[in-house]
């Protein structure tokens, strides 16, 4: 006898264990950063701040991705008035870190096995030599704003961080708390205040 996964059953799946992660007023953000990683996201944080303005816990596990769907979610965790706590889990890579710095800076957290990259972004160009010019512009005006919020989030200078971000630049928790990336490194639920 063969058994077949049922793959109907996945999106109900899902959308129970996000129902009950809404509960306790909780968002993943988890892996890579795209559009709809964004729209889903920033759908809760907006739904969760209609119910009332009890702080919002948002996990972060990601390796990045599209940096204008990552500044969205950003931006929303600023705008939204619940206050936002963000705790870092597994890893907080490329934009995942501008997402983090969404939260106030005591409000950010990274469990004891988080690791963290910062590097500029990378973008494919291709075409006419004007549209490459272009493009090129673009990612070193996206490389500059990202090294300004970083450098304002965490106390670092502008040039620290554009030098540590030149290439792939990793930390453990311990350096990211160094770094002023996070406010504390915690083991259990009951560390966050």
């Amino acid at each position: 006898m063969i058994f077949h996964k049922d793959d109907s059953a996945e999106p109900a799946r899902e959308e129970g264990l996000v129902a009950r992660m809404l509960e306790t007023r909780t968002v993943l953000v988890g892996g890579q950063v795209d559009e709809k990683l964004a729209e889903r996201t920033i759908s809760q944080l907006l739904i969760l701040n209609a119910v009332s303005h009890d702080p919002i816990r948002v996990i972060i596990t990601s390796q990045g991705g599209h940096v204008d769907s990552g500044f969205a979610i950003h931006d929303m965790m600023k705008f939204i008035e619940s206050p936002i706590i963000t705790l870092g889990a597994g890893w907080v890579a490329s934009i995942g870190v501008p997402i983090l710095l969404g939260a106030e800076k005591a409000c950010r957290y990274s469990l004891p096995n988080t690791r963290f990259l910062l590097h500029q972004p990378s973008g494919g160009a291709g075409g006419q030599a004007s549209d490459i010019r272009i493009a090129a512009e673009e990612i070193l005006k996206l490389r500059e704003r990202i090294n300004v919020m970083i450098a304002g989030e965490t106390g670092q200078s502008a040039e620290r961080v554009e030098n540590d971000s030149d290439r792939n630049f990793w930390m453990n928790a311990e350096e990211a708390l160094e770094y002023g990336l996070i406010a504390k490194i915690v083991n259990g639920a009951g560390e966050i205040s």
